[in-house]
């Protein structure tokens, strides 16, 4: 039995050893493949202010800090994702404990401080993450923590990421130490979103502004990467990775990493755009083409293409009016930094910019624009982008754009001044008309009579006599536009040719001949139709229809009603002076209103003010209970059969 016992452990300890010896022959294994890959954004992350991206203001007044031994105790680095915040603080605190700094104010990465750091197990630098530590407990631990003095170095740094993500309490347990700190202690503080901190905080730092990476400086240092990691890689897919980044390097180099995975050691641009679901310019460019020729069908496919290939209509929108935001730069050499593209693209843009009125461009930015910001609400979201696009070709008249132009003033002919007129403007309209004055144009005359047949009027104007017009070819003649004449209420002389005879329609000889207009004055009739009052509200209540946007005086109307008074006069009562001063504005416009809906030209209207003498009626529960009782008997039955009680 004994023997039997001892044959199992044996046998299991066996198991053991082999089982042991395994695992460290996978462990050699595994270390040996997979231990060597280091994703980009930590293998290139800066080590040096040199080597740091797009932040060269700042990197330098960090340096000539350092250098003048002028240390701030509390620092502020603010701005978006990826730009370098945590980064920069990293190597500010590597700096500052450095033995033997360089002449330039760069680590020398030689001495115990410097390995320290870079291997990790550096005691003078602690980082925090505030979003997970945010408690007042876990910022008296680290005041309790300040206390401790270096082991190696000057100072001891205190990094605390996304410090906006501190509580109330948090913050002000942390004000007083961030304010007198010991002399060897330094804070450098960062966050995305400098806006939440509260402004105690922001005294009692020095703030830094990060800015975004601009795209040139992110795919020349995409560029670098590439060639240490022996990727070939077009420009074109650089810039794309750099856009789709919007600014963040840490974001760039995540998606190069996956663009590496997907397009090998190659990276095109085809596998970019492939890889990242990003709409080619391509595209684009073709659909402004189409546009351009008011080709609306060709544009309808070119959209459904984009959404057959899995596309939201909102982001071909968006990329669109980004189009044709560059298209706009690109027509000028002023605005051509703006363009952030390959210079294969860029010439595209140049190109088709020269094809683009500047107006055209505006206008299909506004419609652009107006579809992104009623796309979300929109029900029918393909047919608003649809009908974008046909309005944008709208602008385009048989591929031709044609900017409408207001039309022009009819020209009239009247008498020289005296003076003449240079010789050009002579030539010109002598050259173009010629005037027949066999025949006057009579007009009426401030007293209503027609004038006498030796003249000419425009107006009130006279051109010239009879007598004088033979000579009228050889003197200069102006061009003016048309007089207005106020005519009388009732009586009223017409003036209008006929539509052979019109000025501003001219022949093909622009020859403009002026006929005889027949100078008895034409009367116009005076309606005097019955109309009841029925009749008479059903007008008004047009007319209160008509102006609702004046929302008092439309209401008044419909709670005041007019009354016939006889075959002509209406009265209105109304309570009040307001009520009066809105419908006195209205009353010329309101009775021609109601002249025309009534058939009665001789409609008078008169406003009457009446004081209300009716004093209120005060009624108890039970006396209210009663008049409902009156009114609709059900409410007792109503009553009864839910158990109900005044209250």
């Amino acid at each position: 039995m004994h023997n039997a016992q001892f044959f199992d452990f044996r046998y299991s300890f066996q198991i053991f050893l082999v089982t042991l010896h395994f695992n460290s022959q996978l462990s050699t294994f595994n270390s040996q493949n997979m231990e060597q890959y280091i994703v980009s954004a930590r293998k290139y992350r800066p080590q040096t202010f040199m080597s740091v991206v797009g932040q060269a203001a700042l990197t330098a007044t960090l340096k000539n800090a350092i250098a003048n031994n002028h240390l701030a105790h509390a620092y502020l680095f603010c701005g978006p994702r990826g730009v370098g915040k945590t980064t920069c603080a990293r190597i500010f605190a590597k700096t500052i404990n450095c033995l033997n700094p360089t002449a330039n104010g760069e680590a020398c990465n030689e001495c115990e401080s410097c390995k320290a750091f870079n291997e990790q197990r550096s005691f003078n630098i602690h980082e925090l993450d505030a979003a997970s530590n945010n408690s007042v407990d876990d910022i008296r631990n680290l005041v309790d923590q300040v206390r401790i003095p270096p082991q190696i170095g000057k100072y001891s740094v205190y990094i605390v990421d996304e410090v906006h993500m501190l509580s109330a309490t948090a913050f002000n347990a942390f004000l007083k130490t961030l304010e007198e700190p010991p002399a060897h202690a330094i804070f450098i503080l960062a966050t995305t979103e400098k806006h939440k901190i509260i402004p105690t905080i922001l005294s009692r730092c020095q703030i830094y502004d990060f800015n975004r990476i601009t795209i040139n400086d992110t795919v020349a240092h995409l560029q670098y990467v590439a060639k240490n990691e022996g990727v070939e890689a077009e420009d074109m897919a650089l810039n794309v990775i750099a856009q789709k980044a919007d600014g963040a390097m840490r974001d760039a180099l995540s998606i190069f990493d996956q663009v590496v995975s997907f397009c090998g050691n190659k990276i095109t641009y085809q596998g970019v755009i492939s890889n990242l679901n990003v709409l080619d310019y391509d595209y684009y460019f073709r659909l402004v083409d189409a546009l351009l020729q008011n080709q609306v069908p060709e544009a309808l496919m070119i959209f459904d293409e984009v959404l057959s290939k899995g596309f939201e209509g909102q982001h071909f929108v968006g990329g669109l009016s980004s189009h044709l935001r560059d298209l706009m730069v690109s027509r000028d050499e002023m605005t051509l930094p703006l363009l952030e593209v390959g210079e294969s693209i860029a010439e595209r843009y140049k190109e088709q910019s020269k094809r683009c009125e500047l107006w055209w461009l505006y206008k299909a930015l506004e419609y652009a624009n107006d579809c992104d910001l009623a796309y979300r609400a929109s029900r029918n979201k393909r047919l608003l982008v649809e009908v974008m696009l046909i309005r944008v070709a709208g602008l385009i008249s048989g591929g031709v754009q044609s900017k409408k132009v207001e039309p022009e003033l009819p020209l009239i002919a009247v008498a020289p001044t005296p003076g003449g007129q240079n010789n050009s403007q002579q030539s010109t309209v002598n050259s173009q008309q010629s005037i027949v004055n066999s025949q006057p144009v009579l007009t009426p005359s401030p007293s209503g009579t027609p004038p006498k047949s030796g003249g000419e009027y425009v107006g009130s104007q006279t051109i010239a006599n009879s007598q004088s017009n033979a000579t009228q070819a050889d003197k200069p003649v102006v061009v003016a536009a048309p007089i207005v004449v106020q005519r009388p209420k009732v009586v009223s002389v017409s003036l209008k040719p006929t539509a052979t005879n019109e000025v501003s329609q001219l022949p093909k000889k622009q020859e403009v001949t002026t006929e005889a207009v027949p100078s008895t004055p034409i009367v116009q009739e005076v309606k005097q139709n019955d109309f009841s009052n029925d009749d008479l509200v059903r007008a008004w209540r047009l007319y209160a229809k008509k102006i609702e946007g004046e929302l008092h005086t439309s209401n008044t109307m419909h709670n005041f009603l007019p009354a016939k008074v006889d075959a002509s006069s209406v009265i209105v009562k109304l309570i009040n002076t307001m009520q009066l001063e809105a419908l006195t504005r209205h009353k010329r416009t309101l009775e021609q209103f109601l002249a025309n809906e009534l058939g009665n030209s001789g409609i008078t209207m008169q406003f009457v003010v009446e004081e209300q003498t009716e004093q209120p009626i005060f009624l108890t529960k039970d006396e209210n209970f009663k008049r409902m009782q009156e009114i609709n008997a059900d409410f007792k039955h109503l009553k009864n059969e839910l158990g109900l009680e005044l209250i």
